[in-house]
């Protein structure tokens, strides 16, 4: 503490003291803290600027004489000489910027409301006691320093006492030390060499913190290697702003606003390249504009690439580029443009890996679908479960891996880089190796959660020993959807490889489970798939059970009953060549439904009857259960809805009766349908109480059991019911419900809600 800081405080004291005012009262009548009040007077801080000795001034209600006499206290308390030099001039570029308003929004909010000199801080205050630290993180390439420069650019009023920008090269093989960028900032912020010497280094930090203590800059440590390196340079008091640009996380940096960057919006890419190439050239080739944007995955490092290259050669097409860059493994040699490359700077961050996280970087860019799970990017690597995940997560940390939940993500880009990677540093049996042990731990898996929902199966054997925790059929529907893009390809793989009886054991297991998520949109080529391996198999009744399968799809999932009718026709006759009823049946029970579906009740009755008859002489119950509910739509549909009501009390009544004895999802999903086939059956009849019981019945099982696609088709019926019966408030409602289910739902079921409601606001 100096005597001149010490002279400060003693005269604020004095000018309490005489005023008869406690730190509290002076507080209140200031706006100063009692904290910041204290400090000042035993020394704890150096001299405050003018705005706060105003603030204590008023707050004291001194004179004019007295007010002079605290001014030149504090004037004389400050460290002599040190005049910040702002650095006021930015890169080019920075003119260009397209985006990102809402965190210049949250930028600008955190730097606080401008302040003239002599107003107390925000808030009516003295300047805040802390500075406000940002960490703007995020993968290489997307635009961190180019952000930080335009908000500075934006907020450079509000720090009057300088704007500096440091540069701590944070991906060299040498970065400066905390203590080197410590003496630049000084020397920026004038503090005479003489001083420094003086000081020595030893007490360079303390200056540091000191010099900034009482200032309101505005601080730029640009491309930071770690906390390490910044957290000596964070100041510990005064009304400093901190943008600290990052590839990492800096995770173990407290009490500071975290500000993660991603990719631009497809909108704000196209207006990136048009500000780039020029906007008539651009609105002449609007597609091609689009698909540039997408091919450089909205990354702004990318586009900027993209847009130089086409503004220097005016006599290429936007198109031209967009063809070159759709060469997967061309495109990230075109994306190169003189000495800035994309490939480049992903290099980088890749070099500053532990040898275990560059080998698994380097093998996540053989997952097929877009997210992976640490269970799954164990198999590619043999790491244990638990070193994965910190694996995983020292990725996340160094901005190469993006996280959601419990999933993982490669950057479009970075992951043709980790291909490029592997295929340079990786053998060929080596990679062979890790993408089967990955396809096979992901079909294993699979059969497991499938059979949850098939009859006889339920929970995983106690011999299983698997990673994920498959314990109710909850978790089992929830990895099933989460890997859903990755099994599916390990499934085509299997196939291709000719491991047929693998790729109709999957199919098998997950028969009952695709009732569950009916429109995911991909159960055709599953069962298709199935079907040709078995096929391949020359096992007729494996053949006909896929190709039933493949027939329900085609006409439940995809509303294709005329395409369905040749699958089923192939299913029976591959059913009658291995003799088998239950399979027959099935294939008639579609065939019936297909016929139903396009109107030819004639055949559709038929069929129906064959079924349930073929059903009872096997002893299928749950065969049984789906015929008797087509033979009671076929009797509505006939207008005999009396028998059609009976039939579907019979149906119900056979459930209760079997108990435990049937699958419980099964089960739930044959009387979602009974109920709602009743409650149908009843508004035809003009009872619209039951009507209405009976499908709110069914929707609310539906949405219990999860199994949006019954909800979506339930919520559509109950509506047009609710509607007919003249209870419009109640069926805005319901349409509204059926609009926001997402995208498991029936599209069309959807599509029709919103007819139904534009309907309604029309009258």
């Amino acid at each position: 503490m100096s005597a001149r800081e010490a002279a400060f405080g003693a005269l604020l004291r004095e000018l309490r003291r005489a005023k008869s005012l406690t730190m509290e009262a002076l507080a209140e009548a200031s706006g100063v803290s009692v904290r910041g009040i204290g400090d000042l007077e035993r020394g704890r801080r150096a001299a405050p600027q003018r705005r706060t000795v105003a603030a204590l001034a008023d707050g004291l209600g001194l004179d004019d004489t007295e007010r002079e006499r605290l001014l030149a206290a504090a004037r004389a308390g400050r460290t002599p000489g040190y005049s910040p030099v702002g650095v006021r001039s930015f890169p080019r570029g920075i003119d260009d910027f397209v985006g990102r308003a809402d965190e210049l929004a949250r930028l600008e909010a955190l730097a606080g409301p401008p302040e003239e000199d002599g107003a107390p801080g925000a808030g009516g205050g003295a300047p805040q006691a802390h500075p406000v630290v940002v960490a703007v993180h995020g993968p290489p390439g997307t635009g961190k320093t180019t952000l930080a420069l335009r908000a500075a650019r934006r907020l450079a009023d509000r720090f009057p006492d300088g704007q500096l920008m440091v540069d701590l090269r944070g991906t060299d093989d040498s970065p400066p030390a905390p203590s080197e960028l410590i003496v630049r900032v000084l020397k920026a912020l004038g503090v005479p060499d003489r001083d420094l010497a003086k000081a020595g280094p030893q007490t360079h930090p303390a200056l540091y913190r000191q010099v900034l203590a009482d200032r309101r800059c505005l601080l730029m440590l640009d491309n930071a290697r770690d906390e390490a390196q910044v957290r000596p340079l964070l100041p510990g008091s005064g009304g400093t702003l901190v943008l600290v640009t990052s590839r990492r996380m800096l995770t173990g940096l407290d009490d500071v606003h975290r500000l993660p960057l991603g990719r631009l919006e497809p909108a704000e890419s196209a207006a990136f390249l048009a500000s780039l190439v020029g906007t008539d050239r651009a609105a002449a080739e609007p597609e091609a504009v689009e698909e540039v944007a997408r091919l450089c995955a909205h990354l702004p490092l990318a586009l900027r690439v993209a847009g130089n290259w086409l503004a220097t050669r005016t006599g290429w097409s936007v198109r031209r580029l967009a063809d070159r860059l759709a060469r997967e493994e061309r495109r990230l040699d075109a994306l190169s443009a003189g000495d800035v490359q994309v490939a480049s700077a992903f290099y980088l961050s890749y070099r500053q890996l532990t040898p275990p996280a560059a080998r698994l970087f380097r093998r996540l860019s053989l997952v097929p679908g877009p997210d992976v799970s640490a269970a799954c990017a164990a198999r590619l690597t043999g790491q244990d479960l638990y070193d994965t995940e910190d694996t995983l997560e020292e990725l996340v940390e160094a901005g190469l891996l993006g996280s959601s939940g419990d999933r993982y993500r490669l950057h479009d880009l970075l992951c043709l880089y980790g291909r490029c990677r592997l295929a340079a540093e990786d053998g060929t049996a080596d990679i062979e190796r890790a993408r089967r042990s990955m396809f096979r731990w992901l079909l294993e898996t699979a059969v497991v959660a499938g059979r949850w929902y098939e009859p006889g199966h339920g929970a995983p054997p106690p011999s299983w020993r698997g990673t994920v925790d498959l314990s109710s059929a909850d978790k089992a529907r929830d990895w099933l959807h989460a890997e859903a893009a990755n099994w599916l390809a390990a499934l085509h793989a299997a196939a291709a490889d000719g491991d047929h009886a693998t790729v109709v054991e999957v199919a098998e297991s997950l028969h009952w489970f695709s009732d569950q998520w009916m429109f995911w949109g991909h159960w055709p080529e599953v069962f298709r798939t199935a079907a040709r391996s078995a096929e391949a198999l020359g096992d007729p009744l494996l053949a006909a059970t896929q190709l039933n399968y493949s027939a329900w799809a085609e006409l439940m999932c995809e509303g294709r009953p005329r395409d369905s009718l040749r699958y089923s026709a192939r299913a029976l006759a591959a059913a009658r060549r291995a003799g088998d009823r239950v399979q027959q049946a099935w294939a008639h029970q579609y065939a019936a439904w297909a016929h139903h579906l396009l109107g030819e009740g004639g055949p559709a009755a038929g069929r129906f009857a064959e079924a349930v008859a073929l059903f009872q002489a096997a002893g299928d119950l749950y065969g049984l259960l789906q015929a008797l509910l087509g033979r009671a739509m076929r009797l509505r549909d006939d207008g005999r809805d009396e028998e059609a009501l009976e039939v579907f009390r019979q149906v119900l009544t056979r459930l209760d009766e079997a108990g435990d004895g049937i699958q419980p999802h099964i089960a739930a999903f044959t009387r979602v349908s009974a109920l709602a086939g009743t409650g149908i059956s009843y508004s035809r009849l003009g009872r619209w109480d039951e009507a209405v019981e009976h499908l709110r019945t069914s929707v609310e099982l539906s949405r219990t059991e999860g199994n949006i696609a019954l909800e979506s088709r339930y919520l559509n019926v109950l509506g047009d019911v609710l509607l007919t019966a003249g209870r419009t408030a109640e069926a805005r409602e319901v349409f509204t419900r059926c609009v926001a289910l997402g995208p498991d739902a029936d599209a069309r079921r959807v599509a029709e809600a919103r007819s139904r409601l534009a309907g309604l606001e029309t009258g």
